[in-house]
């Protein structure tokens, strides 16, 4: 591998230098402007602040030929997406970050600085209460919408006409033409006790009193599974629209059962689609705060639901970015170690 030389380094160095001092501008006009129009329009004060400052930094650094110019076609078709990513993700984590380290003042109002006292809160047990019941509902939700799409997933790929797979497949993604709180809200009739589903559970015998499971637990876990189904099974059914079911049939032919089949055949081979579907869900499940807020009545708080409150309710921003920096911080830990579990699963698989 070639060693860069030391103007190459030292290019490197000062576009990193001019890159971190973008960022400090963007911040500090935030933070200096912020307090003029906070309360009306947050997100549009930090599109209009900080988009300008790093489109601006971008050409300075390309004219100044301390970043190299793009080669051109494919790589000019990165640019979009990475200003996107910026000014959409990039920005708004590190004005997080800034707010996590700064002092509240009051009923909305921050010092900023770096003050450590915002992590110490979150750590408080009450909140780590909070995390491990979020915890158990992401799983207990991933492992729900496993069980339920994988054998959606499957039949769509294998035992669906082919004249109307289709049709299925958009019958699966047209509750997403409906708004996510009004699916959520629709919940309320069909968990109601006097509604259809519960008056049918007891003319079958297999409840003997009207259904009460609204602003539960099990609600709350009804809710999220039925939200999340659809991001597991649209990947999982692409990764197995592409398997040769050929294969199914040699490994019965030499003496395979169903059962030893799945295992050895298709679920190797649905790998991708499964890691793909199960972050889907996994991951906005742990940051869920619309469903436990209406199916849960407010009787249920998960993570989610804390630091919303702390945003909105109590206006406390550094102590609800804290939070909201301690969530990321464990749903990336989780993510290194399902991958790191996923390769070496593969990598035994293909020894």
């Amino acid at each position: 591998m070639a060693v860069p030389s030391a103007p190459t380094r030292g290019r490197r160095l000062l576009s990193a230098l001019i890159g971190l001092a973008g960022v400090a501008l963007a911040a500090a006009l935030y933070t200096q402007l912020g307090g003029f129009v906070t309360g009306l329009a947050p997100g549009a004060l930090l599109i209009v602040v900080a988009l300008p400052v790093f489109v601006g930094g971008g050409v300075l650094l390309a004219r100044l030929g301390l970043i190299p110019r793009p080669a051109g076609y494919p790589l000019t078709l990165l640019g979009p997406s990475l200003a996107y990513y910026a000014a959409f993700f990039l920005v708004p984590l590190g004005f997080l970050v800034a707010f996590s380290v700064a002092t509240p003042l009051g009923y909305g109002d921050v010092s900023y600085g770096f003050d450590t006292q915002n992590f110490s809160q979150a750590f408080d047990p009450v909140y780590i209460k909070v995390f491990t019941r979020t915890l158990r509902f992401a799983a207990i939700g991933t492992l729900l919408v496993i069980l339920v799409g994988f054998p959606m997933a499957y039949w769509l790929a294998r035992y669906a006409p082919a004249n109307r797979k289709n049709l299925l497949l958009g019958l699966l993604i047209v509750p997403f033409w409906t708004s996510f709180l009004i699916r959520t809200y629709s919940f309320l009739i069909v968990l109601d006790p006097h509604f259809v589903l519960s008056k049918g559970l007891q003319d079958v015998g297999l409840i003997d009193k009207p259904l009460h499971i609204l602003y539960t637990n099990t609600s709350v876990q009804i809710g999220i599974v039925y939200n999340y189904l659809p991001l597991f099974v649209l990947p999982v059914y692409a990764s197995l629209d592409r398997l040769d079911w050929k294969l199914l049939d040699a490994a019965n032919d030499l003496g395979s059962n169903a059962f030893a089949a799945l295992r050895r055949v298709t679920l190797p081979l649905a790998v991708p689609g499964l890691a793909t579907g199960t972050l889907l869900v996994f991951i906005p499940m742990m940051g869920e705060y619309v469903i436990p807020q209406i199916l849960g009545g407010g009787k249920v708080d998960l993570m989610g639901n804390i630091i919303q409150r702390a945003f909105l309710e109590q206006q406390n921003y550094p102590l609800g970015a804290a939070i909201a920096m301690v969530l990321m911080a464990a749903l990336s830990l989780f993510l290194i170690l399902y991958i790191w579990l996923s390769t070496r699963a593969t990598e035994i698989r293909d020894a």
